[in-house]
């Protein structure tokens, strides 16, 4: 199967994988959706003989919602699921990759699968997840796919900046974030870097909206992994991103954020807070904002950048959001306690739960961008974990 996935062209691999598995199965279809960048859907692709005015060439996306659907059951249980309908069986398989739920696999079967069948296809779906990573470098299907709307130029621009995943986990955390658009691009960001023993992560705001935006974000994000990766310190990372903003901006041009690093031999965390609104901290039940000294936002100039520690304890959910979260057009809403109220969601499920209220609250019409990033802490030392299927454990 690997060598007939390699030489098939990008968009045809999740197809081959499929072929293999209803042969290998007697399955009368298999099916991959992939999940949307919404949060709300899974899409089916597939294509047909002719070309169409609309879509990618000639592919087809039908939207199958999660929400109240056995798709969604799957996804959010991180099980593979099999229902009876009308004489035969459907088979539900979750396609994940540390924790990022990518999509389902979808087998019709005219008999009941036994265990070791079903953990058959719980394998292939595991297996699946790298072969649409592999391969989504190389084609827009599987992005055209996962986009619900239509994207602006500055949301496209956005959109770049983010990292390929937005979940991740390992022994010592689980990690997810989302950002829900306002209508006109507000410059919003997230990303992280998982290295050896270290775990970095980052939050930003830009000032303005639309293209404006987009292009302040897109110059601080570079300066942060270009710090990054260079191995700085993270105050150094915080100052030579400012100054990198105020060679190529005017002063009424910034951007707040956090930088953080966590170090998983030890669970030692340190946060650099660039003028940005405080995280919230889960503690054995009770949600509180954690207390950040204020630090100067991003591209006012040189600044040295004071570095406070983030202490951790096993068991610890941090919260970090940007002020769409907090600052909306709309009701209030009370966001300690929709915090509290996901305490035992995983944190893939908790950010969407977060942005889902906000939304809600809004009517669907943000004035800002909304984001939130959700670290569990677990702790300990780095350890074998189980990943043949669903979400890593």
């Amino acid at each position: 199967m690997l060598a007939a996935v390699e030489d098939a062209p990008p968009v045809a691999a999740a197809d081959v994988v499929g072929e293999v598995l209803a042969q290998t199965l007697d399955a009368s279809e298999v099916a991959f959706l992939i999940a949307d960048f919404g949060g709300g859907a899974v899409i089916r692709l597939s294509h047909t003989a002719r070309v169409l005015r609309s879509g990618l060439g000639r592919e087809i996306a039908e939207r199958v919602p999660l929400e109240g659907s056995a798709h969604g059951r799957a996804l959010a249980a991180q099980a593979v699921r099999v229902d009876e309908e009308a004489g035969a069986w459907r088979v539900l398989a979750p396609v994940t990759n540390r924790g990022e739920a990518i999509g389902i696999l979808e087998l019709l079967l005219d008999h009941e699968p036994d265990e070791q069948a079903a953990a058959d296809v719980a394998l292939a779906a595991h297996a699946l997840a790298y072969v649409v990573i592999a391969n989504r470098r190389f084609t827009d299907l599987f992005e055209w796919g996962q986009r619900s709307v239509p994207l602006s130029l500055a949301a496209e621009i956005q959109h770049r900046l983010l990292p390929a995943s937005y979940t991740c986990e390992a022994a010592q955390f689980a990690l997810a974030a989302w950002l829900e658009p306002a209508g006109e691009i507000a410059g919003d960001t997230f990303d992280f870097s998982l290295e050896r023993d270290t775990l970095h992560l980052s939050m930003t705001d830009a000032v303005g909206h639309a293209l404006d935006s987009a292009i302040l974000a897109t110059v601080l994000v570079g300066a942060l992994r270009n710090g990054r990766r260079a191995g700085l310190e993270v105050a150094e990372q915080a100052g030579r991103a400012s100054a990198g903003l105020a060679e190529h901006f005017h002063d009424c041009e910034y951007v707040t954020g956090q930088l953080v690093r966590v170090d998983l031999r030890t669970g030692a965390a340190e946060i650099v807070n660039a003028g940005h609104q405080p995280p919230l901290r889960v503690r054995a039940g009770h949600v509180s904002y954690i207390d950040l000294k204020p630090d100067l936002p991003f591209g006012l100039g040189e600044h040295a950048y004071q570095v406070q520690p983030l202490p951790l304890v096993p068991g610890d959910r941090v919260v970090f959001l940007t002020d769409g979260m907090v600052e909306r057009n709309g009701p209030d809403i009370d966001i300690k306690a929709l915090v509290a109220q996901g305490a035992e969601m995983h944190p893939r499920e908790a950010v969407q739960h977060l942005i889902r209220a906000v939304v809600k609250a809004t009517a669907g019409r943000l004035r800002d961008d909304a984001t939130v990033m959700c670290l569990d802490w677990h702790g300990g030392a780095r350890r074998l974990r189980s990943s043949d299927s669903g979400a890593d454990s």
